[in-house]
């Protein structure tokens, strides 16, 4: 039986609709793009990798407001 991952799904074909040429997508196309990397956030933010992505972009985001004036 094979099984799949649903994220590692969801990873690849965001890099394959992201490796396509700007000027080849329509409006439609991108909406489509948010909502499949949304539906990627959701999946993996539950994970021990979205926590850690989340701590990173926390970390980043406390820098970047404690450096501005």
């Amino acid at each position: 039986m094979l099984t799949i991952n649903v994220a590692v799904l969801l990873a690849v074909i965001i890099v394959v609709r992201l490796g396509r040429r700007t000027e080849a997508r329509s409006r439609n196309d991108e909406k489509l793009t948010v909502l499949i990397v949304l539906a990627f956030g959701v999946v993996v933010a539950p994970t021990a990798f979205g926590q850690g992505v989340l701590d990173v972009v926390g970390q980043l985001a406390t820098g970047v407001s404690e450096a501005a004036p």
